[in-house]
Formats: structure tokens, sequence, C-alpha cells
């Protein structure tokens, strides 16, 4: 079998938070709040998520662990099911996911596979991206236009089937 080397890029614009407009610093705020809501007693890392409706609402999400592992569910998709649940067919128009945990990096803070694969279907349903905002504490703010730039090798379903998206 011969392996071939692949170079996979991740866009991602470090910015400043105060750089942002004040609609992205309020979502952030609201993460951040939601974040001191979570339950997070085995990981002791907690992340809290913030959702922006096109109608303005913002859905707010905090993870929630279970003994009985993997019964507990990641801030992100907590606020965007919660989303899908409370305006079901309205567009996100973008989504802030941060954590107060001392282990977060700041450079590298990323959501897990299954909430990148969750925040992209969110994408394919709507027809259009969602802006993501990442960060660790109160450190450097992590920027993205579409959750397709967190998975090089994506896979969506259309027409009933399974396709690959490339970026």
């Amino acid at each position: 079998m011969k392996y071939e080397e692949m170079e996979v890029k991740c866009f991602l614009t470090p910015t400043d938070a105060l750089d942002l407009p004040e609609i992205d610093q309020f979502l952030l705020k609201k993460a951040h709040e939601a974040a001191s809501k979570a339950y997070a007693p085995y990981s002791g890392f907690q992340v809290g998520s913030a959702v922006r409706m096109k109608s303005g609402q913002i859905v707010v999400g905090s993870n929630q662990e279970n003994m009985a592992y993997p019964s507990g569910l990641c801030g992100e998709r907590v606020a965007v099911f919660a989303a899908g649940a409370q305006f079901p067919g309205e567009k996100i128009e973008a989504v802030a996911i941060v954590s107060p945990s001392p282990v977060a990096v700041p450079s590298a803070f990323l959501p897990c596979g299954g909430c990148r694969q969750v925040l992209l279907e969110a994408e394919s349903r709507q027809e259009g991206s969602i802006r993501l905002l990442l960060q660790a504490r109160d450190e450097v703010v992590l920027v993205s236009n579409s959750a397709i730039n967190l998975v090089p090798f994506a896979f969506t379903v259309e027409d009933g089937g399974l396709s690959s998206v490339h970026s």
C-alpha cells in the first residue's frame, strides 16, 4: 500500500474580540454566560454557545455531561438543536462557541467532529453559510465564514445519497 502526503488547510481568521462588530461581541458575551451554566463534572471542560438567528433572536446552550457517557451533549449542539426546535425553518446567521476552561488552547479551540458535522448539516439545510466565532477564555477569536472550513473531508446528504463536499 502506498501512502501519499496531503496538505489540509483550515481557514480561520484570528481576530481580537474588540475588532469584531458589536453584534458579534454580544453573541460572544451570551456564549460566555451560557458556559457558566455548563454541567461538566467529569471533564471539567465547560463550553457555552450562542446562536444568532436571522430574526436577531439568540438561542444559547452549554455542554451537559452525564455519567452514562455518551449520553451528554456538547454546548454547540445543544444550542443549534434548540434553535432548530424553537425556530424551525429560520436561518442561523452566526454561532459563537466559547470555553472558559484553563486547558482550552486559544489557537486550536475547535468543535469536535460531531459538532462540526452538525454545523455543516445546518448550513446545508438552510442553503447558506453560518459565521462561526470560536474563543477560549478571553483570548483571540477564531472566525470562520462557514462550517465547511472546519471539515476538510466533509460529506453531505444531497439528492438522497451521500456526496463528498470539496472546499
